[in-house]
Parts: C-alpha cells; sequence; structure tokens
C-alpha cells in the first residue's frame, strides 16, 4: 500500500500542516512514511507544497513524479501545476471555495471541496485546510482520524490545545462532504 500524496496551495493555507498530521499519523500507525516540504520564494502569501508518501513497507525516495494518488489543491495555481500529477485512476481534490474551474481530467477521481466556506461558517477561516483533510481521509482511509489528531496534539502542544476542538470539528464536517 503506497499512497503519494501532493498538498499544494499558498502559503498560509496549511499546506505543510495537513502533510505532518498525515505524516505524524503514519507513524503512530507504524506505517512508513516521508514528507518533502517545497516553498516559493517567499513563505506566506507565496507558493508552498509539500510531498508525503504513506506506505507499509520501507519509502526508497520522497520525490513524487507524476505518480501521485491523490493530489490536493488550495488554490488555482496550485491545480494549474499538479493536476497532471495525478496518476490515472487517483484522486484530485478541489478547494471549490477558490477555485472555479473544473477538472480537464476524465481518467481520475474529482471531489470539489467548499473548504473555505465551510471553514467560515465554524469560526474561523483558517479551518479550511482541516475541512479538506477531514474529506482526504474519509475517501482515502490512509490514517484514521483518531492518529490525526493525536499528531495534532504533538504539534499544536499545550499553546494551541485551544484549538483541537474546532479541528476536530472541521475534520468531521469535511468527512460528512464526501459521504
Amino acid at each position: 500500500m503506497d499512497q503519494k500524496f501532493i498538498f499544494a496551495g499558498f502559503g498560509g493555507q496549511g499546506v505543510m500542516l495537513m502533510g505532518q498530521l498525515i505524516t505524524y499519523a503514519g507513524m503512530f500507525e507504524d506505517l512508513e512514511v516521508s514528507w518533502l516540504p517545497s516553498y516559493g520564494p517567499e513563505m506566506r502569501g507565496g507558493t508552498a507544497n509539500c510531498s508525503v508518501i504513506v506506505s507499509d513497507r520501507e519509502v526508497a525516495s520522497p520525490v513524487i513524479s507524476y505518480d501521485a494518488t491523490t493530489v490536493v489543491a488550495m488554490n488555482l495555481p496550485s491545480m494549474d501545476k499538479f493536476e497532471e500529477e495525478v496518476e490515472k485512476g487517483g484522486k484530485l481534490f478541489v478547494n471549490s471555495s477558490l477555485i472555479e474551474r473544473k477538472s480537464v481530467r476524465d481518467d481520475i477521481d474529482v471531489y470539489y471541496i467548499d473548504a473555505n466556506d465551510v471553514a467560515v461558517e465554524l469560526g474561523n477561516a483558517k479551518a479550511a485546510n482541516m475541512v479538506m483533510l477531514g474529506a482526504i481521509l474519509e475517501i482515502t482511509k490512509v490514517v484514521s482520524p483518531e492518529a490525526v489528531l493525536k499528531a495534532l496534539e504533538k504539534i499544536f502542544g499545550t499553546a494551541k490545545a485551544h484549538l483541537i476542538p474546532l479541528n476536530e470539528e472541521a475534520l468531521k464536517r469535511g468527512a460528512q462532504l464526501v459521504k
């Protein structure tokens, strides 16, 4: 079981966090993982993406080229850049709150998630990444939501622990969108 993800968007949209959460959750579930971040010239507002591989066997290389099982596009430039990276039969998750265009691919499964709109409904626009992650977990079953919450507690620590209930609700809402 190799699942290869590309998470992409503007800096500040939480794409690195999505990748880190799946990576840590995979470690908690005794899977082999890799996480490879890539930033544009400026951190916040510039482009950002990361590649994540989750496997039940050793990961030889963290590089993903034209064989991503799942691509997550949080903004239009990311969709334009990475849509072709999805392998035939793979999955594309599109943040339809910010991306109006539809996928040009007919050989993949495409999920349009109103991540920003749902996050605003929940009271925090910054939770859009967690709404998206909830949908991804529901469809791919790469790791359990419980392991992701455990990873969130590790990453947030005590300083941001108060944000965990909001993020848990965002994960649930994302999952409901694709059920």
